[in-house]
């Protein structure tokens, strides 16, 4: 497997930027709020620019979900038991709006068919700024709050994993010198519908590298589409934090199964050989998401299925498929993601698993696992902060989507009882 030196510090290090350039010089002068004015006023850099103007292209077509061919296949979700502490968790966040002023509560909430679902994103630009609170402005026993909603929702295991992604988020604010823009609380919550046992509702908590999207109702739970990462993924400084890495044990379980795979299957699962491949089509790398299909506004993309049929592999390798996804799975409470294994399991006759890049043990590269029930990514970064122009193993981004219209629970929200429609005033009219 690949080095320790491949996940070292010393790996990383070697990349670190000049902070005596202009870009750091000048984003070490500002907060959250002008270093998002100043992207969007200037341009700059004229790519990221772009893309943020194709976002808001994006979020103008009607939600359809990820599909494989254009059209949504009906009937794949229904609503059932999950096992989820849903009074525990709308206690959790009715301790949270109770702390509230009356603009938080404004800025905190939304309808639940608002369309500020979509807005999530990953990048550390807070491109929404009147949607939801921001951690980092809160007092402490509001944010005190805001993330026991998180941890009330979340497994244990998921929700360590969550604030170790904020964590390393904070500590790549430290390398930089921009705490103000990329700190462990640069993240914000955004609430949607009411709080209830009874009705459907959920939340947003999004910021770098970290995306989550819940939707709750009753004891049911969809938690997607989410979006997780790190650079590095590794905090190597001393410190309370020290040590702290996530994202191996996607990375590992990847690089097993491919390379446990005999050479047919090997050579019809890795679709492309470099990670900018000459043979790829225009648009299949770009220098957002580089060779991630499914990220932010993306939620209407049609993904072809490619690669190798999990049906096909030999049980150890169902094994590692199983293991891969139980990682991505990790957020959801032990019985919902028992559950939501289940389903997946089901569809393993139409599974597919590719890969780009080389397999070696020092490789970068990009895997997928998708069915009509979910999509997985992984994909090795070059740099952002870090300078390294070729994609490396200590920057990761990962996400989960739930394809045929299942983000943000929409192919459940058909289902679930409405309200009685019918009127009636029983007093005197005047």
């Amino acid at each position: 497997m690949a080095s320790e030196d491949q996940h070292s510090g010393g790996a990383y290090r070697q990349h670190l930027p000049d902070l005596s350039t202009p870009r750091f010089t000048t984003m070490q002068k500002q907060d959250a709020y002008e270093y998002a004015a100043a992207f969007k006023e200037s341009g700059v850099p004229p790519w990221l620019h772009g893309l943020y103007l194709h976002w808001r292209k994006l979020l103008q077509e009607p939600f359809k979900g990820v599909t494989n061919d254009g059209h949504v296949r009906p009937d794949l979700f229904t609503l059932q038991d999950e096992g989820m502490p849903i009074h525990s968790i709308v206690s959790a966040a009715n301790a949270l709006l109770a702390l509230l002023t009356p603009a938080q509560h404004t800025l905190l909430t939304h309808h639940i068919d608002s369309p500020e679902w979509r807005t999530w994103s990953n990048p550390e630009f807070l491109l929404s700024p009147n949607k939801g609170l921001r951690l980092d402005e809160l007092p402490p026993p509001t944010r005190t709050a805001c993330l026991a909603l998180l941890q009330t929702t979340l497994s244990p295991e998921g929700y360590t994993k969550a604030l170790s992604a904020m964590h390393i988020n904070g500590f790549l604010g430290e390398l930089v010198g921009a705490p103000r823009v990329l700190n462990e609380f640069s993240y914000n919550l955004a609430l949607f519908g009411t709080p209830s046992t009874t009705s459907p509702w959920g939340f947003s908590f999004y910021g770098h590298h970290l995306c989550l999207n819940v939707f709750l109702y009753q004891t049911q739970i969809v938690l997607a589409p989410w979006f997780t990462g790190a650079e590095p993924n590794l905090i190597d400084s001393g410190g309370v934090h020290h040590g702290t890495r996530i994202l191996q044990a996607e990375e590992t379980l990847g690089l097993r199964l491919m390379q446990s795979l005999d050479g047919e299957k090997q050579k019809r699962a890795r679709v492309y050989e470099s990670l900018r491949d000459p043979a790829m089509p225009k648009g299949r790398w770009n220098h957002d998401d580089q060779r991630h299909l499914c990220g932010a506004y993306r939620d209407n993309r049609v993904v072809p299925y490619e690669g190798v049929v999990v049906a096909e592999m030999e049980a150890a390798q169902q094994g590692l498929v199983r293991g891969i996804l139980n990682e991505y799975l990790l957020y959801l409470p032990e019985r919902a993601r028992a559950v939501r294994m289940g389903e997946v399991e089901r569809w393993f006759h139409e599974t597919y698993f590719c890969w780009i890049g080389g397999f070696g043990d020092e490789d970068a590269f990009y895997y997928r696992i998708q069915s009509p029930v979910i999509i997985v990514e992984f994909d090795h970064h070059s740099g952002v902060f870090l300078t390294n122009k070729e994609p490396a193993k200590f920057h990761i981004h990962t996400l989960l989507r739930t394809p045929n219209g299942g983000d943000y629970g929409m192919a459940l929200r058909p289902l679930i009882p409405g309200m009685e429609q019918e009127y009636l005033w029983e007093g005197e009219r005047d």
